[in-house]
């Protein structure tokens, strides 16, 4: 089969590797040119086209007719989306003979849209997993071909929780491409009464508010630790940056998901389970050989490695040392 990849970080990577060691043809590679503002921790897909000597394309733009022109002119059976950031307008997506396909980061129709792996965990999931679908002209809304299933534990953060996704990526692609080959493939319609999308996240979000619960505060906090931008507060009036916990004990209670594109979080469901606290953020102990203390508004967090914007990140029990902190004081 003739194919053409479209892809980006380690996910990217090991499809494109996985297709070649199946007998692929891959005729082209489109990937992005690197942002380099970004922190580019993830592998390329660029070099690994090059080191394997297919052609590689990076357009500002895949959807102008002169480029789908070109791409028609190197007749694929398939196109795959692996961890491509752009959008494909119909005219390209009608390019293959036989379809489409693009691999998402979540178990579809739940967390359609950006960043699925960061929301998965924000809002405490215990699972999660890789989807290949069809490719229609709204985004993750196409049959499905298969999946599969990523248990999250409760200390994942985004990048361990990463790593398992890029292992049942290349799992999945291995087991269902010689399937699309010989045309047995499974081609399921999503239930899209359970289908919600999630937004992009900017690095402003990562703001933590104390008046949320202990688990919730401790799932954001994994979910934008390093490589991502990390979740903040206030200390003294400059930027603190908390780069781990302790997971708090779970609560009887569930949070509310937190990853509707239309806005950010604000004061519906999710602060009905916030109990009242006399002051969350307060400092209640700070402890060299566990950690900071800190009230939020249901129980309280153990902070145990962080850093004031600019200066090293500290760890226990530096930071109980180097911030000077005492019991009574207040983040945010």
């Amino acid at each position: 089969m003739r194919v053409i990849v479209m892809g980006y970080h380690n996910i990217g990577c090991v499809c494109l590797k996985a297709l070649i060691n199946l007998g692929a043809e891959v005729a082209a590679v489109i990937t992005h040119a690197d942002d380099p503002s970004e922190n580019l921790w993830f592998g390329s897909v660029k070099d690994t086209a090059i080191s394997q000597g297919i052609p590689v394309f990076l357009p500002d733009d895949p959807n102008t007719p002169e480029f789908i022109d070109q791409l028609a002119r190197l007749k694929p059976d398939f196109i795959f989306s692996f961890y491509y950031r752009l959008m494909l307008k119909p005219q390209l997506l009608a390019v293959p003979t036989r379809g489409a396909l693009n691999l998402h980061g979540s178990l579809l129709p739940a967390y359609r849209g950006r960043v699925p792996v960061n929301w998965a965990l924000i809002n405490g999931e215990t699972r999660t997993g890789v989807t290949l679908h069809y490719m229609d002209v709204k985004p993750d809304r196409g049959d499905i071909v298969a999946q599969k299933a990523v248990d999250i534990d409760i200390r994942d953060t985004a990048f361990t929780l990463f790593g398992k996704m890029t292992d049942a990526a290349e799992e999945l692609i291995s087991e269902i491409y010689p399937l699309l080959v010989l045309g047995t493939a499974p081609r399921l319609p999503q239930d899209q009464t359970k289908a919600f999308y999630c937004r992009g996240r900017r690095s402003q979000d990562g703001e933590i508010n104390w008046s949320h619960p202990a688990m919730q505060i401790y799932n954001l906090i994994r979910a934008v630790t390093h490589p991502y931008p990390g979740a903040f507060t206030f200390l003294r009036g400059r930027k603190l940056f908390i780069w781990a916990a302790e997971p708090p004990p779970p609560a009887d209670q569930p949070q509310s998901r937190l990853c509707l594109d239309t806005s950010l979080p604000s004061s519906r469901s999710d602060q009905a389970l916030v109990e009242p606290s006399i002051n969350p953020g307060r400092i209640l102990a700070v402890d060299p050989a566990f950690g900071l203390v800190v009230a939020t508004g249901q129980g309280s967090l153990v902070v145990t490695r962080c850093q004031i914007e600019g200066e090293p990140e500290l760890g226990v029990p530096e930071m109980v040392d180097k911030l000077s902190v005492t019991v009574g004081e207040v983040l945010g």
